[in-house]
C-alpha cells in the first residue's frame, strides 16, 4: 500500500508475530532517478527481514534499475500488479496492467533473469477463473518465485463490501508449483487458520485490518471481532501507538506516514473523543512530544476499547504458514 508499512510499522508488526513484511509500494521511475526520494521512502535495518521490497512499474528496464538498488537489502523484489486505485489507473501500473499481459510477462522476466534475489508478484483475480489461472501460470513461467493472490477483482476495491474469493486462491495454489500467499478477509487469527485450511496457501497477508491492529498476528483482536470467550488482553491500541512512536524516533520516517498510522490505530479512541482528533488534525507541524502527550490525554480521558485475546490454538497458526504485513 502507498505510504504504509514503512520501517517503524514493519518492526511493530514483526514484534507482534508477522513473519515477513512488505515495504510501501515504491514508484520504480522516481525511485531509480531521485536519491533524495530513495533515502526518504526506503529505510531498513538488519532486523527487518524477511523483507519484500515492492515496486509499481510499467517499463522493464526502469524497474530493473530500481530493483538493482535494493537487491542487497531484501529477500524478494516484489512487483505490485494488484493496486486498483485511481493513481494506478493514471500512472498505468498495478492492477491496470491486467489488460496488457505481454507487458506483465516482460516485467517479471526481466527481473528474474537479472537479479540475485527472487521475484515475487502481488496480483488480483479476474472475474473468470480461467483467466486468473492463465495469468498466474504466465507469471510463474516468466520466472516469479512467489505469488500473492488478492482474492478480489480490480473493481472490488471495498474490502468490507466484497468478500475475497478463497476458492479462486485455492485454484491458483493447486495450479502452480511456486509458493502462493493468500490475501483478503484476514481480520484476526481465526481467519488466518480458516484461510490456510481452505486455500492450502503457504501463508497469508493482511493490510487494512493490520493498520488498525498491528498485533493481529499475535492473536489480539479488536472489539468488532471479539468472541464470547475472549478476554481483555491488557493491551490496547493506545499502547500500540506509543510503541509505534518510539520506533519512529528510532527509525525516522516522513511525518505524513506517522500521522496516517496514528489516525488508524487510534480511530476508536478518536470516535469517543472527537475533540482530541480535531486538535490532532489542526497540528500543521507534529512533534513526538506533542503526540506522546496526546496519547497520554486520551488514556486519561478513558473510553478506549481494549484488544481482546482468547486461548485458541489458532493464535499460533503463523508457525505453520507465513503471516505477513502487506500494509
Amino acid at each position: 500500500m502507498v505510504d504504509n508499512s514503512e520501517l517503524p510499522f514493519r518492526m511493530l508488526c514483526r514484534r507482534y508475530g508477522a513473519g515477513a513484511a512488505y515495504t510501501p509500494m515504491l514508484h520504480s521511475r522516481i525511485f531509480s532517478e531521485n536519491e533524495k526520494h530513495r533515502d526518504m521512502e526506503f529505510t531498513t535495518c538488519k532486523e527487518d527481514r524477511p523483507l519484500f521490497v515492492q515496486f509499481c512499474a510499467n517499463d522493464p528496464d526502469i524497474l530493473l534499475q530500481a530493483a538493482k538498488i535494493v537487491e542487497g537489502h531484501c529477500d524478494y523484489v516484489d512487483i505490485n500488479f494488484g493496486c486498483p486505485q485511481r493513481i494506478a489507473r493514471r500512472g498505468y501500473y498495478g492492477a491496470f496492467l491486467m489488460d496488457n499481459l505481454p507487458l506483465v510477462k516482460s516485467l517479471v522476466q526481466n527481473l528474474s533473469e537479472n537479479l540475485r534475489v527472487p521475484v515475487a508478484c502481488k496480483i488480483r483475480i479476474f472475474p473468470r477463473l480461467e483467466d486468473t489461472l492463465t495469468y498466474a501460470k504466465m507469471i510463474e513461467e516468466a520466472g516469479a518465485s512467489l505469488v500473492a493472490v488478492h482474492g478480489r477483482t480490480r473493481d472490488e476495491k471495498d474490502g468490507k463490501k466484497f468478500r475475497a474469493d478463497w476458492d479462486a486462491i485455492k485454484a491458483v495454489k493447486d495450479a502452480l508449483r511456486i509458493p502462493v500467499l493468500a490475501n483478503g478477509n484476514i481480520r484476526h487469527m481465526d481467519d488466518v487458520k480458516s484461510c490456510l485450511e481452505h486455500t492450502g496457501a503457504d501463508g497469508v497477508l493482511s493490510a487494512e485490518p493490520l493498520l488498525e491492529n498491528p498485533a493481529l498476528f499475535a492473536g489480539f483482536r479488536t472489539k468488532e471481532w471479539k468472541e464470547d470467550c475472549d478476554e481483555d488482553s491488557g493491551l490496547d491500541q493506545a499502547d500500540l501507538a506509543i510503541e509505534y512512536l518510539k520506533l519512529c524516533e528510532q527509525y525516522p520516517v516522513p511525518w505524513r506516514m506517522i500521522r496516517s498510522h496514528v489516525h488508524k490505530m487510534l480511530g476508536d479512541w478518536f470516535r469517543v473523543h472527537p475533540q482530541v482528533r480535531e486538535e490532532f488534525n489542526a497540528q500543521n507541524k507534529l512533534t513526538f512530544e506533542w503526540l506522546h502527550d496526546m496519547v497520554k490525554r486520551l488514556k486519561e480521558l478513558g473510553g478506549g476499547v481494549p484488544l481482546y485475546r482468547g486461548n485458541s490454538s489458532s493464535q499460533h497458526t503463523s508457525s505453520n504458514g507465513l503471516a505477513a504485513s502487506s500494509a
